[in-house]
């Protein structure tokens, strides 16, 4: 299975943010070889305004199918209405997507008002349960926006997922889970969490720049990247980052 990831379009109608994220797309449908899907992990939009996610519809329209998930910039009932053309309740967004023969879970991190994210008790529970209830030995992949773990200081906005160690508990339950991919972190990471690669998407807007990478911290010139995910037969992820030109 062949799966792409973008993150952090944070589209707030200017020309730049439509641009960006414009490339990536018509470089993904251009692609001999087409993906399975493309995993959209948070923070479509800037200011969670209904323009912005009906911008986002227009620009993620794709011949494969597309899965998003909300970033702490993404306000719920216009992410329901305007994205997912569904009915604008305040509740998590949470959704399960078959695809090649493997789950991909895409969830809701999100703490309304805040930029640090947590996977709350009813998404801790649909994850449960939905993954209990997959077919013997399906396998699955999660996905949300706030990375579990410290991947450098400061984060952009210094939000992460608190208590990780639900999270945690509930991958030791079930082993079927491939890999853990986020992103907010507004670069490429790579890490493992509860013994899983635990893999952070590129950011579309900017990109975030290393205390060694000198005193700029955020870099607005960078070119928009994506990562390519391949799961294979024996179920191990491997992961190649793309910048796109």
């Amino acid at each position: 299975m062949l799966l792409a990831q973008i993150s952090d379009l944070h589209l707030d109608g200017t020309e730049r943010a439509t641009r960006r994220a414009v490339r990536v797309m018509d470089h993904l449908r251009a692609l001999p070889r087409p993906v399975d899907a493309v995993l959209v992990t948070g923070d479509i939009a800037d200011h969670g305004a209904e323009a912005e996610y009906e911008e986002a519809a227009r620009i993620l329209a794709a011949p494969f199918p597309v899965l998003p998930c909300p970033g702490n910039h993404d306000v719920r009932p216009a992410y329901r209405k305007a994205l997912l053309g569904e009915a604008s309740e305040a509740g998590p967004v949470n959704r399960v997507h078959h695809i090649a023969g493997v789950a991909i879970l895409m969830c809701d991190s999100t703490i309304p008002g805040r930029d640090e994210g947590r996977l709350d008790e009813r998404t801790l529970a649909w994850i449960d349960s939905t993954l209990a209830g997959l077919p013997e030995g399906q396998r699955a992949l999660i996905a949300f926006h706030q990375p579990p773990v410290e991947l450098h200081h400061p984060l952009p906005d210094s939000g992460m997922l608190e208590r990780p160690g639900d999270l945690a508990a509930l991958l030791d339950a079930h082993p079927r889970v491939a890999a853990v991919l986020t992103g907010h972190a507004h670069t490429a990471a790579a890490s493992v969490f509860a013994g899983r690669p635990l893999i952070v998407g590129p950011a579309i807007t900017w990109t975030l720049r290393m205390p060694w990478e000198g005193d700029r911290p955020a870099d607005r010139e960078q070119p928009p990247g994506l990562a390519f995910h391949i799961l294979g037969d024996d179920g191990r992820l491997t992961t190649h980052y793309r910048v796109v030109i």
